[in-house]
């Protein structure tokens, strides 16, 4: 059971990597938004497409009343991203602790 057990957890740990790219993804373009980047700049490029499939759905279903005049998209992915890293990243962390000492 201790391949299952590695398996698990080695999932675990590429999903908290990803989960943390993403994280400072959104957060660098959402700090880059403050200062009217040049939208020909080959690193604004790729955070526009790198982040606008994951924040463009959110603000689609956001209500009107919410729409302030702030983008709070941002902050409910980073919110999203710290909710699964410590929900299912430590689920799985636990399962594969639980598969490997199973008797």
């Amino acid at each position: 059971m201790f391949i299952l057990s590695n398996f698990i957890s080695s999932i675990a740990h590429i999903l908290d990597v990803i989960l943390n790219i993403v994280c400072w993804l959104v957060v660098i373009r959402a700090l880059i938004s403050w200062v009217n980047p040049d939208p020909d700049n080959a690193i604004v490029q790729f955070l526009y497409k790198t982040t606008e499939p994951i924040l463009e759905p959110i603000r689609r279903r956001l209500p009107l009343n919410l729409r302030f005049g702030i983008d709070i998209s941002p902050l409910i992915v980073f919110l999203v991203v710290v909710f699964l890293k410590s929900f299912l990243i430590k689920s799985l962390f636990d399962l594969s602790i639980w598969v490997r000492f199973k008797q």
